[in-house]
């Protein structure tokens, strides 16, 4: 028994033994194989050019600047090796003198290690034309090599600021989320640069490369070329987002140019803007709080992130829910200016009122006393749903980056917001585009498409981001009772803009003016928007489509603390749609 035993133990003993060393030669041989040949394989990264961003036509909008980046052998900080690395630096800034000995010496020092065996990349771009007569001299030293590199360009400048964005250093954050930013090093901060970052960024390439033990290179064994195929085509026509840019000069607001039948933007601009080539290579502090603490808010893109009152461009929206919920087209008001209600007076723009007045009048004239009275009688609830329908309190989906909201009020949404019950006279203002209404001027040009065609389309600046049109559900009948009243606005006498639109083209559109401070009902006599200072003065709205009969354009207009709409907006609206007709997108 006690041999069994010893025998058993034995042959245990024996199968450990033959187990470790089958584990030893045969099943570890892969991971250590593996190993080594990481040892001897070097995988170097080939970061993509960045794809290019063109208009309609194919004129470049954002390009890469061709130039070279100065990179330095790793590990020359000992102190035998310290003076070859300041003498180097010393030479960058001799032939260079925008940039700093010290700081070149502090930014090597970071990013070299022990265990680097890469070129430290010490300047990341000099212009071609700058170095290339200085290239001889920094070949020539072995401590250095020279490589290509590119910088983004925007060659427009201000022009289209805010929709072509621009891009930036990859953050520790940035390349956390996105792993090819780590070899390109930069990043799409804002607009269509951030929109279609993967898309542009392309995918990088790689050379896998057998060095020896002290890494010299000896072959290339694998290459995968970078991809190159990433450039977009936007629908902006850079011709008239030029004309648009110096048409609106100093002021300060918005203007959108769209296809009212698809939703295709032509031109979008946002004023003031900025230079997006400011910020490739970082923004100095004092440019960077220049522009912060501008009170215009260049960084703001209002287009997305502007909220502001319609006033009265929200009429005909409103006129709508009038009629689709029971209000006859006969419906009629008398307008004395005022209309009394509790211990209040809502004040008709007009001082002495409009007389009788009916839908297409009240639209026409812009009649605040006819919209007070009807939605009285239909409340907030029911006109905030036909607004919905118009996509108000929604993105418009339009291809930017954190687009806000603004929002379509009801009761329920003030007692979410305020934990505080509806008030009648807040129906009241509402009504007519005040009150806790707040819209982009993407929703406005928007909602006019819809009003001009009968459907809800998506605007897009880039062909990816087509959206079918969608039907409001509103009748052809009842559209056109109101485009009459828009109609008038711009082409018979006592429309709020026909003494403002001289066009080759006939223009439907709708005047507001948005006040951005109450009036104190103890003041009896309203005062002139010129009286008023600057940023107490309303915002002034022009939306419009045409041609009347035929929709194919909207043109949306905000001047901020411009006054009234018709004369703030009415000559730019005009020149933009004779433009339109010079370019050939409108034919009579």
């Amino acid at each position: 028994m006690r041999l069994k035993i010893i025998i058993y133990f034995i042959l245990i003993i024996a199968a450990i033994l033959l187990g470790r060393v089958y584990f030893l030669s045969i099943k570890s041989n892969v991971y250590y194989e593996e190993l080594s040949r990481q040892n001897y394989i070097k995988k170097v990264y080939e970061a993509p050019a960045r794809g290019i961003i063109k208009d309609r036509n194919g004129i470049p909008l954002a390009i890469n600047n061709l130039g070279f980046s100065i990179n330095i052998k790793p590990h020359l900080t000992s102190k035998k090796k310290q003076d070859k690395l300041l003498e180097i630096c010393r030479l960058i800034v001799k032939h260079f003198p925008q940039f700093d000995e010290k700081k070149l010496f502090k930014k090597y020092k970071k990013l070299n290690s022990p265990y680097k065996h890469d070129y430290v990349k010490i300047v990341d771009y000099i212009s071609y034309d700058d170095f290339f007569k200085k290239y001889t001299i920094f070949n020539s030293y072995e401590n250095i090599k020279i490589k290509s590199a590119v910088k983004r360009y925007y060659p427009y400048n201000e022009v289209g600021t805010h929709i072509l964005g621009y891009i930036g250093h990859a953050s520790k954050l940035d390349i956390a989320k996105n792993k090819t930013s780590k070899y390109t090093g930069i990043i799409g901060k804002s607009g269509l640069e951030k929109y279609y970052n993967d898309i542009l960024q392309g995918k990088p390439g790689y050379k896998d490369i057998k060095v020896n033990a002290l890494n010299q290179e000896i072959e290339v064994l694998k290459e995968v070329k970078p991809t190159s195929n990433n450039d977009i085509q936007t629908t902006i026509d850079i011709r008239l987002q030029k004309f648009i840019h110096n048409l609106f000069g100093n002021r300060s607001g918005v203007v959108i140019v769209m296809n009212a039948n698809n939703g295709e933007i032509l031109a979008a601009g946002s004023f003031p803007g900025f230079d997006n080539n400011i910020f490739v290579n970082g923004v100095s502090s004092q440019k960077w709080q220049e522009i912060k603490n501008n009170f215009n808010h260049p960084f703001t893109n209002k287009i997305i992130n502007g909220l502001y009152p319609p006033g009265s461009v929200l009429k005909m929206g409103v006129a709508l829910s009038f009629l689709e919920n029971g209000i006859s087209k006969k419906f009629t008001v008398h307008c004395s200016g005022e209309l009394p209600l509790g211990n209040r007076k809502f004040r008709c723009w007009k001082e002495d009122g409009h007389g009788t007045t009916g839908f297409t009048k009240a639209i026409r004239e812009s009649c605040d006393d006819f919209f007070y009275k009807g939605s009285l009688k239909i409340g907030i609830n029911k006109i905030s749903k036909t607004l919905e329908k118009f996509g108000f309190g929604q993105k418009s989906g339009l291809d930017q980056v954190n687009e806000f909201i603004g929002v379509n009020p009801n009761k329920n949404w003030k007692k979410n917001r305020y934990k505080m019950p509806w008030y009648i006279g807040e129906t009241v203002v509402s009504s007519i585009g005040q009150g806790f209404v707040l819209v982009t001027p993407i929703q406005i040009a928007r909602y006019t498409a819809s009003l001009a065609t009968g459907k809800l389309p998506t605007p897009y600046l880039v062909k990816y981001n087509y959206t079918k049109p969608k039907n409001i559900g509103i009748s052809k009948k009842e559209l056109k009772f109101i485009q009459k009243g828009m109609y008038q606005v711009c082409n018979t006498p006592r429309g709020t803009a026909e003494k403002y639109i001289n066009s080759k083209v006939t223009i439907a559109g709708k005047t507001g003016t948005a006040q951005v401070v109450g009036i104190p009902q103890s003041e009896k006599k309203r005062m002139k928007e010129h009286e008023l200072e600057y940023y107490q003065r309303s915002h002034a709205w022009l939306t419009t489509y045409a041609p009347y009969k035929k929709p194919q354009y909207v043109v949306t207009v905000l001047i901020e603390h411009g006054g009234h709409g018709g004369s703030a907006a009415g000559e730019i609206v005009s020149k933009i749609y004779d433009k339109l007709f010079e370019l050939g997108y409108i034919k009579k």
